[in-house]
């Protein structure tokens, strides 16, 4: 079993009623599809309607089983909940994008937000009946013994919840994100947090994507009153007898895969024309989605502060940036899309020349397009404040290393990407928009040879740990420690 916010299909509605399907991406699809090859049996994934094309497929079809009624393959079963609208937008937007997440990633403007309110309440009761609507199917569905894996932020509540309901159950529970340091996790009232991690604890593993994550729960925990064995990498809450093994999977990039997909026709055309607008220069690239941990401000700044400190570069470089919209249904996302834009706006304005444009900006999603900058960079920086891995900072060494480029990694000490890429990186710290500058200084100035030696490295490390042995490591790990319980 598989449970995931956001599922491996998405659907959309035609005026006619007609419904078209769009297999999902990612990691979780790339996993899920290993496993069926290596033989393992009766697999489900429950998962959320998101759109009003999911609700209609969810409504269609019995139980939200979409394959009962042919709408997926048979082969792959998906059961997606038709939940309240307005409970999932609170669970959703309020209480896991704008709370859990904000923990998480330590963005609150503390002297202003969050307050923890009445109308907090009502979220946070939302957010317990999405999370319930979740244990219930996985319940409904699970064979006897199964092992079922649940996916990040958005479903913390769970495990407990589904420890209560199916006590025969291997849970497992994986975190996609960074995870607060007690500090900061204490922001949350009381109550709150002590649900969040008394409802994680209700797993038989708990999966982090660094050490460092996994370090962070377990001080949160004992800081909540639970025991944390860090030598056997264990937590026992006050309300269990049986402890919580935790894991650390560093999840890393299908190289086969994405080094095929830069290889297609689109991806040559956009490289064409990519190559045409850069002329003879070398190239700065960054692909990110609009979130405030991206700190694609910032990055912007710094490559301003390089063409003013070094400003030899003028002429000879040009910064490639896409900037990809992410939950423009939160307000402050909307304000950093601008933020971004007027910044862009005032490069161009200082710096561009009629024979030289500085910066080449997208805020439109072209996955072809970001295979081709990948192809095309020099130097890629990935400078986010706090980011849970960054499967950029490994997708662009491999497809540079494995189509003859020799890219230099600019990366934040904040990506948990750092814990395995920072000995061939330049690490910069992602608030110092100076120091910044001065390491986009240093990779541009790197001899090729020693570029293409990091970047081969670089390579080696992200394809390390791809989604399909991510997922199957989990689905063993799951088994042994239930055997040792």
């Amino acid at each position: 079993m598989v449970a995931s916010n956001r599922g491996p299909v998405s659907f959309s509605l035609a005026e006619n009623g007609e419904l078209s399907a769009k297999r999902g991406g990612g990691g979780l699809v790339s996993g899920l599809s290993s496993v069926a090859a290596d033989g393992e049996a009766d697999q489900v994934w429950v998962c959320a309607a998101l759109s009003e094309g999911d609700r209609a497929a969810a409504r269609r079809s019995p139980g939200g089983r979409l394959d009962r009624i042919g709408l997926i393959d048979s082969a792959s079963p998906v059961r997606m909940l038709d939940i309240d609208a307005g409970t999932l937008h609170r669970a959703y937007n309020a209480v896991a994008n704008s709370t859990l997440w904000f923990i998480h990633h330590m963005l609150y403007a503390t002297p202003v937000s969050p307050s923890f309110d009445e109308g907090f309440e009502r979220e946070w009761e939302s957010y317990v009946a999405y999370n319930r609507a979740f244990a219930e199917a996985l319940a409904e569905e699970a064979a006897p013994q199964a092992r079922v894996l649940v996916q990040d932020y958005h479903l913390a509540l769970v495990p407990k919840m589904l420890r209560n309901l199916r006590p025969d159950l291997h849970i497992g529970h994986f975190s996609h994100t960074p995870w607060a340091p007690p500090d900061y996790f204490r922001i949350l009232p009381d109550q709150i947090a002590t649900a969040v991690l008394e409802g994680m604890l209700g797993a038989d593993q708990l999966g982090f994507l660094t050490e460092r994550w996994a370090l962070a729960f377990m001080d949160c925990c004992e800081r909540f009153g639970a025991q944390a064995d860090r030598a056997r990498m264990t937590v026992t809450s006050p309300r269990q007898d049986v402890p919580t093994r935790i894991g650390v999977y560093s999840l890393g990039v299908d190289a086969e895969f994405i080094v095929e997909r830069a290889s297609r026709a689109d991806v040559a055309g956009r490289l064409a024309v990519l190559r045409e607008s850069v002329g003879d220069r070398q190239v700065i690239v960054r692909v990110d989605r609009t979130e405030l941990s991206k700190n694609i401000v910032r990055g912007l700044e710094a490559y301003a502060d390089l063409l003013r400190r070094h400003p030899e570069w003028r002429g000879r470089v040009v910064h490639v940036a896409f900037a990809y919209p992410s939950r423009h249904d939160l307000p402050e996302y909307r304000e950093y899309t601008a933020a971004v834009l007027r910044t862009a706006k005032r490069i161009e304005d200082e710096f561009g020349t009629p024979d030289w444009e500085p910066l080449i900006l997208h805020v439109e999603d072209d996955f072809a397009r970001s295979l081709a900058a990948y192809r095309l960079a020099d130097v890629a920086v990935v400078n986010p404040i706090r980011d849970g891995m960054n499967l950029v900072a490994k997708e662009i060494p491999i497809v540079a290393a494995a189509t003859g480029g020799a890219c230099g990694l600019v990366l934040s000490r904040e990506a948990g990407a750092f814990a395995e890429l920072a000995e061939d990186s330049l690490v910069v710290n992602p608030y110092d928009v100076t120091g910044t500058a001065e390491a986009l200084h240093a990779a541009l100035s790197m001899d090729r040879e020693e570029r293409r030696r990091r970047c081969e490295r670089l390579a080696a490390a992200g394809a390390a740990l791809p989604p399909q042995r991510w997922f199957a490591r989990q689905l063993a790990d799951l088994s042994r420690s239930v055997e040792d319980r």
